[in-house]
C-alpha cells in the first residue's frame, strides 16, 4: 500500500508487501545541484585542491566540444539572434508614440531637479564660503 496517497496498483516485493508505481513515487526534481560529482570526475581529481579539480573539469568540458569554423558560428549566432527577435512583442504606432512621450516628460523632469539641486549646492557653498 502507497503511503503517499493510500492506492496501490496490487503488486507484492518479495518481502511480501504490496508495492505502488505510481507516478508520485516517482523521484521528482529537486532544482538543486547533486552534493557529489560523478564517480569519473572524483577518480580523476582525487587527491587535488578545489581549483586544480575544477581545471581539470574545464579542461574535459572543452575538449569535449570541438571548435568550429569562425564563420559557422558567427552565421550560428545570428540565426539566433532572429530568432529571439521574432519572439519579441514590438510596439504597435499608438504605443510608441505613448512610451516616447513619457521618457522625454520624464528626462525633462530630472534633468529640471538636478539641475535645481546644482543651483541649490551652488548658492549655498557661495553663501557659506562667500
Amino acid at each position: 500500500m502507497s503511503v503517499r496517497d493510500g492506492s496501490s496498483d496490487g503488486s507484492v516485493d518479495p518481502e511480501g508487501t504490496e508495492s505502488s508505481t505510481d507516478a508520485s513515487d516517482v523521484a521528482k526534481p529537486t532544482g538543486k545541484r547533486p552534493r557529489r560529482r560523478p564517480a569519473a570526475a572524483e577518480a580523476e581529481t582525487a587527491g587535488k585542491s578545489v581549483a586544480t579539480a575544477s581545471r581539470v573539469e574545464n579542461r574535459t568540458r572543452k575538449e569535449a566540444a570541438p571548435k568550429q569554423n569562425i564563420f559557422k558560428r558567427l552565421r550560428k549566432f545570428f540565426r539566433e539572434v532572429v530568432a529571439e527577435l521574432r519572439k519579441v512583442i514590438w510596439p504597435n504606432r499608438k504605443q510608441m508614440v505613448t512610451y516616447t512621450i513619457v521618457v522625454v516628460v520624464f528626462v525633462t523632469f530630472m534633468v529640471a531637479y538636478i539641475s535645481g539641486l546644482d543651483l541649490a549646492f551652488i548658492k549655498g557653498v557661495t553663501w557659506l564660503f562667500g
